[in-house]
């Protein structure tokens, strides 16, 4: 059986990015990716420049033709359905039972997004209504939006959005989490707070058009922004036994390193941050030259 100097286990920017500065050490890489995006939802990608406005399916038709020029750069199509540690490094079983092995394993598998359960949010998710501000807040610009999160962000999420409007209501689908010194903050600067639990978003053709409450009060709005839970996408970090940060997140080391020797998370599954295209390709690229130090200095001490 092949053992690739290193799997990659994610095909978003970050894996993708790993997969191209690692083929261009002359690496053999096994990119495994099953072509199920995160971001499958969103209309267009921005703030990566060169590609700004990009559709993620665009981007990700020039980044595997740029990656699979590397003739050591394999892509395999398969579905993840464990993955052990085995004395040469690690072994990656698919769900047909086709074993990949490698010296070395990044993680990109990314996270999810868990939103509360709201009815009608699905229909405008990724049209009128996403959840970071710098990859949609422009399109929505000088609009009457809606911040709605029942996490302590929301003050601070409401305070960055006055960049692109300033007419705001801030929704904390009933929970408790202003104190009353932001309350008066957010009241001064003509941010109405609505703290009465969602019952509904209302809307048509993609578009939000009203926000309903519980208590039957509507305001019209044309989009928002919602906060969602994030949890790991990939049910083997767990099986790997990593560390994890407070967030969540993979825990690593400046160079993606996790606690697990031989094993490296990159892109949104490490930091768990704002949902950034140039952010998670940037890790992937500083992971993959880790990867390729720490497999030369095996290779020659």
């Amino acid at each position: 059986m092949t053992i690739y100097d290193c799997a990659i286990i994610g095909g978003g920017p970050a894996g993708l990015n790993a997969a191209l500065v690692l083929g261009r050490a002359r690496r053999s890489v096994a990119l495994i990716d099953n072509n199920q995006p995160r971001n499958a939802v969103t209309h267009a990608s921005h703030g990566f420049i060169t590609r700004d406005g990009v559709t993620p399916a665009e981007f990700r038709r020039i980044a595997y033709e740029e990656v699979l020029r590397y003739p050591t750069v394999e892509h395999l199509p398969i579905e993840v359905a464990s993955v052990g540690r085995i004395e040469s490094g690690f072994e990656i079983c698919d769900l047909s039972g086709q074993r990949v092995q490698a010296r070395k394993l990044i993680l990109a598998t990314g996270v999810k997004e868990v939103f509360p359960e709201i009815e009608g949010f699905y229909p405008l998710y990724g049209k009128s209504l996403f959840n970071c501000p710098y990859c949609d807040g422009w399109e929505l610009r000088d609009q009457p939006l809606a911040v709605v999160s029942e996490y302590p962000d929301v003050f601070h999420k409401a305070k960055l959005l006055l960049s692109w409007s300033k007419d705001l209501i801030v929704c904390t689908n009933g929970k408790a989490t202003l104190s009353d010194e932001q309350k008066q903050r957010l009241q001064s600067w003509g941010i109405a707070i609505m703290e009465q639990p969602i019952m509904s978003f209302i809307g048509h053709n993609g578009r939000l058009e009203r926000i309903r409450f519980a208590d039957g009060t509507e305001i019209p709005r044309t989009g928002g922004f919602v906060s969602p839970k994030f949890v790991q996408s990939a049910p083997f970090v767990e099986q790997l036994g990593c560390e994890r940060t407070d967030m969540g997140g993979i825990k690593t080391d400046k160079g993606g390193r996790t606690s697990v020797p031989g094993l490296y998370a990159a892109g949104d599954a490490s930091y768990i941050g704002p949902s950034q295209v140039v952010f998670a390709a940037a890790d992937g690229s500083r992971t993959a030259m880790s990867v390729h130090m720490d497999l030369t200095e095996e290779e020659y001490g």
